[in-house]
This record gives C-alpha cells, structure tokens and sequence, in this order.
C-alpha cells in the first residue's frame, strides 16, 4: 500500500504511449534526438500545479488514508509473523498454513478496498489533470521534434548511448508549458477516465495501491 503522493509520482510514469516513439534504427541517421515523454509530462508546470492543488483541496482524505494505511500495516505484522512461524516449524500443517495465508489475503484486501474509498476523489482529480495534459502530449513531440530539426525519436532505454545533448525531453515539457499552462482538477459531474470531453485523449488509470505480499504455503 503506498502513500498517495508515491501514487501521483508513480501515475506520471504509468501514462500510456500516447506517441508512438520508433524503434532502434539499424543504421545511423542524421538527426536522431531521444526523449521521455512520461518524464517530460511529469516536470510540467501543470502537472506540478495540479499535484499541489491536489494534495490541498484533499488533504484530510489523503491524511486518513496514511493514518489507516499505517494502523492496516500494524494489524497485518503479528498475522504475517504468525504465518511466518507457523511455515517454518517442523511438520508445519499445510492445511492450517492455507487458512492463515487466506485470512491475511482477506484482511489485506479488506484494507486495500477502505484506502481506495478513501483517496478514490483525489485520484479521480488526479486523472482528470493527467488526461488533459496527455491531450497535447502528441502536439509537444511535434512541435518539439520539428523545432530541433529531428527525424527519428527514440526512448532513451532504445539507444544503446546517446549524448545528453541528444535529449530533447526538457524541449517536450518546454512545448507542453505553452500549449497548456495550466489544468483543472475538478472534474465535470458525469467525466469518467478515459473519457473523451473536449477530445481529450485517454487517461491513465490511477494505479491501485498493490497489497503487500501474501504469504505462500509450502
């Protein structure tokens, strides 16, 4: 289970290729840039603003949600210790081993679902500023890539080496800042992520919090 400000940090990574970025080229080519339009998003201003505003108007949400987080993670340790002993005694029961592991799966999911209530608003909010900023993503690269003179943009985990002039991510952020300098965070009553108001792309989905590990019987 994670905090929401790792949620927000690990959405701006979790945006879906809204361009798509070519694959390695067998020979070289003149004007070959990399980037990360994932990183680029995240450094936006709007993107920057949105997470603050976010974080403010949910506040007492996202600070219940880290005190149950941390009382959830409290009752979960003497159960995971149990198991834990349990597992490693001599002729450990497999059967009891099974009920505790589903017990602690139970609880862990039980938990999972009350953090989602209670951040579901604010990721909500969250998605509603992300999809905006992915609506103009492609347009960045565009602008970007034109203005640098590049025919061929690669991910920086495609190129086996490439100079840090080469990265031209800070150029996408610098096009996304001047196409949309700002983003709501309120969303309309009846938007939904992925929706398609004002043609605006997909959106990421907020990523659930995962649970922490459950236990395997032998």
């Amino acid at each position: 289970m994670k905090t929401f400000k790792m949620i927000l940090l690990a959405a701006a990574a979790a945006i879906p290729g809204t361009v798509a970025l070519v694959a390695p080229a067998q020979a070289q080519v003149a004007g070959i840039a990399v980037a990360n339009p994932e990183g680029a998003v995240g450094r936006s201003k709007a993107w920057t603003a949105a997470q603050q505003q976010i974080q403010t108007t949910y506040k007492t949400q996202l600070d219940q949600a880290e005190a149950r987080r941390k009382a959830i993670a409290t009752e979960l340790q003497p159960l995971y210790a149990a198991f834990e002993t349990a597992r490693n005694a001599p002729n450990a029961n497999e059967a009891a081993l099974r009920t505790q592991a589903q017990a602690i799966q139970t609880k862990e999911t039980a938990g999972n679902q009350e953090l989602g209530r209670l951040t579901a608003p604010a990721q909500r909010a969250q998605a509603y500023a992300l999809e905006q900023i992915q609506a103009q993503l492609s347009a960045a690269v565009t602008a970007a890539t034109t203005r640098k003179n590049v025919q061929l943009l690669l991910r920086p985990d495609a190129a086996l080496f490439a100079q840090p002039t080469a990265d031209i991510t800070a150029d996408i952020t610098t096009e996304l800042d001047r196409l949309v300098p700002s983003v709501s965070t309120t969303p309309p009553a009846n938007w939904q992520p992925g929706g398609q108001e004002q043609g605006a792309a997909p959106a990421a989905p907020a990523p659930a919090a995962p649970a922490p590990a459950r236990p395997q019987g032998r």
